[in-house]
């Protein structure tokens, strides 16, 4: 049965890298090109939605997987409807903007069908007369947090490269502790599928990224990594702590940056670039960033994790200990501060005035031709998909 794992693993890296390039293809008549504006992170008209490879890849394995009893059918019904649902509602959202409601209201379906399945994670311990009020008020948090955790991945998403390492590290993190701890097992093989479907994305989007992975990619990691903690949650709240512990780059970036432009008065749902990873990609560019945060994840927050679970009586402290520096780094990066690119908003002469982050298949082929003229060795996003005189006359 392990072979047929590892193989169907394998599959999955190809089948996700397979669907990658496809999408990269098809873009531009969807109109799913990320268009650059004053507060994008790149320069250059840029595929986005391979993310919905790592949704079918990831999803298909653990179907299959399923099937075979390796996963547990609880298991898959708690990930599978909902990670679709989610996946969907962030494909849509890519190729024509959705408003706000429609998909907080999906994602919190989504996270109450995940907790109905699977259970909360247990806060609130007490019996008698008063057990199902409590149980109640976990059911509420456990659905929220599921929420918070999609969303912050999809805050995430910001720079080449991140949120899909950030993927395969915290897959393996999972696979890894897992051999230690019971209770974070029910997410080793899900959480294997999903690192190999993020890995096979991976490859086209390291930078320079050639696809970005969009809102279906995004929205469905973080349904899918906050589904997979719940259950080691619900298993045993103790194990709650090393999964919260390997996702503490994004957690730490994602609410101090909230924190902040929630004091300052700031709408929290406009787009903005004052994320900490934003800050440093602006000086030192996308991959020396990507992979700074690699770095910590395996030589600081992986180690915690490991200590966490070995030292279970002392997990909460040991999770303090791994985000305090965390959090400390981001503030004085500047994490929810405008940088002075942003307040100064000086456009550059080498760059092509771009007033809307989504527009139509005809704007986008209006807006690729004049990059392809401007930017004739642009970057590899574009160069792999020319446009005809007979294509943008369409």
């Amino acid at each position: 049965m392990t072979l047929q794992i590892l193989l169907l693993e394998a599959a999955t890296f190809g089948l996700s890298y397979v669907l990658t390039r496809w999408v990269q293809r098809t873009a531009e008549p969807l109109g799913l090109i990320d268009i650059p504006n004053q507060r994008s992170s790149h320069e250059t008209p840029t595929p986005r939605g391979g993310g919905i490879a790592i949704a079918i890849a990831s999803l298909a394995t653990m179907g299959i997987l399923t099937a075979l009893g390796v996963i547990p059918e609880q298991t898959f019904l708690a990930i599978g409807p909902g990670g679709a649902a989610v996946a969907l509602v962030g494909f849509i959202d890519d190729i024509r903007p959705l408003s706000a409601r429609i998909r907080l209201f999906v994602h919190f379906a989504a996270a109450a069908w995940a907790v109905a399945w699977i259970g909360p994670v247990t806060l609130l311990h007490t019996s008698g007369s008063d057990a199902l009020v409590f149980k109640s008020v976990d059911d509420v948090l456990s659905t929220v947090g599921i929420v918070w955790f999609l969303n912050m991945y999809n805050f995430m998403d910001g720079i080449d490269g991140i949120a899909a390492s950030q993927a395969v590290f915290m897959a393996a993190g999972l696979l890894l502790l897992s051999h230690f701890s019971v209770g974070i097992g029910i997410a080793a093989v899900p959480a294997a599928a999903v690192g190999a479907a993020a890995g096979g994305f991976l490859l086209v989007n390291w930078p320079p990224a050639k696809i970005f992975m969009g809102d279906v990619g995004s929205g469905y990691l973080g349904y899918l990594f906050a589904v997979l903690g719940l259950g080691c949650g619900a298993q045993s709240g103790v194990t709650t702590w090393p999964c919260l512990i390997i996702a503490g780059v994004f957690g730490v970036d994602a609410t101090v940056t909230v924190l902040r432009r929630f004091v300052a008065g700031e709408r929290l749902a406009e787009p903005h670039r004052t994320h900490a990873f934003q800050h440093l990609a602006q000086k030192y560019g996308h991959r020396n960033v990507t992979l700074s945060v690699a770095l910590v994840n395996v030589a600081w927050l992986l180690p915690c994790a490991a200590a966490s679970v070995h030292w279970p009586r002392s997990a909460a402290d040991i999770a303090v200990v791994a985000v305090v520096p965390l959090a400390i780094g981001a503030f004085v990066i500047g994490s929810g501060r405008p940088a002075p690119s942003e307040t100064s908003a000086i456009p550059s002469a080498d760059l092509i005035p771009f007033p809307s982050a989504r527009r139509t298949p005809q704007d986008v082929r209006e807006t690729l031709r004049s990059a392809a003229i401007a930017h004739p060795q642009a970057s590899p996003a574009i160069a792999d998909r020319k446009l005809s005189d007979a294509e943008c006359a369409n």
